[in-house]
């Protein structure tokens, strides 16, 4: 059993190494994510796999050090370690060329590791878009939402070029109780889904739809917007001197959810999760050195 301080969250997805121009980080929209949310004070599970070749071992070594529970982290001989080779464009939007099948695609799943995960009784399930892009995942995905009914589910949408169906995006909207996700996913989801361009319109009406206790909306250096039990905010950007954006929306989805299971208003979880996701940005890598 998990221990009752901060919230309890099953962090389901990737863990890949982003491979720069000119150096390597570990990263991976889930690992980012349950690393940020142990810093504020939550208490995350990852499930993942790394492999066993020289990038899985690092990986390891690393994730270890960063403080996370490995409980249900596998390794795997299937697939390699994954990576994705990154390319910093101009203003907030990296470019990424995601590896697959890669390691966390092989994550195997028994009837007792299933008991076994409603039986801890998590209080949230994260998870994006690019895991349960294969079919494999997705089931996974699946049978996870099934077994764990109490669960809040939390989609950040981040979508990535080759793992973006419309069709599975609309699916995990329609399991989601708090999304979050970016401009140009919100353009992506008004052309494809018809719901509002506009931030609060569009919070509204998926919360209308689907059922969302909490949405937002982020805009890089213009702020973000969002709507948390039908109170609504927004909140301007944090200046800063920029390192590099890889890895800040994932701070700022921690930031969302720890607010949201905080119960704040809007208006403070939008001002604190941008001042996180701000830090990241400003800092090289995904998951800089914890700070104040």
């Amino acid at each position: 059993m998990w221990p009752a301080a901060g919230a309890r969250a099953l962090v389901v997805g990737e863990i890949l190494w982003d491979l720069f121009a000119d150096t390597t980080r570990l990263g991976g929209a889930a690992l980012n994510f349950a690393v940020h949310l142990k810093r504020l004070g939550d208490d995350p599970r990852l499930l993942s796999a790394i492999g066993t070749d020289a990038l899985g071992q690092a990986a390891g070594a690393t994730i270890a050090s960063l403080g996370l529970d490995p409980i249900f982290l596998q390794t795997t001989a299937r697939f390699s370690t994954g990576t994705a080779s990154v390319r910093l464009g101009p203003g907030d939007h990296p470019s990424f060329a995601i590896e697959r099948p890669a390691a966390y695609d092989a994550i195997e799943l028994s009837d007792n590791d299933f008991e076994r995960f409603a039986g801890t009784n998590p209080g949230w399930l994260y998870f994006g878009t690019l895991f349960p892009s294969r079919p494999e995942a997705r089931r996974i995905l699946s049978r996870l939402l099934d077994r764990l009914p109490g669960a809040k589910r939390v989609y950040d949408v981040n979508l990535r070029p080759g793992f973006e169906a419309p069709e599975l995006v609309e699916q995990l909207l329609q399991h989601a109780d708090a999304v979050k996700l970016n401009e140009r996913e919100l353009q992506f989801v008004h052309e494809h889904l018809r719901l509002p361009l506009d931030p609060e319109a569009f919070c509204r009406a998926g919360a209308d739809r689907y059922g969302w206790m909490a949405a937002c909306v982020t805009f890089g250096s213009r702020g973000c917007a969002v709507l948390a039990g039908g109170d609504y905010a927004t909140a301007p950007g944090v200046p800063i001197t920029a390192g590099d954006p890889v890895g800040a929306g994932d701070a700022f989805a921690a930031a969302f959810v720890h607010g949201v299971a905080s119960g704040w208003p809007a208006a403070r979880v939008a001002s604190i999760a941008n001042r996180i996701g701000a830090h990241v940005a400003a800092t090289p890598g995904a998951i800089p050195s914890a700070t104040r």
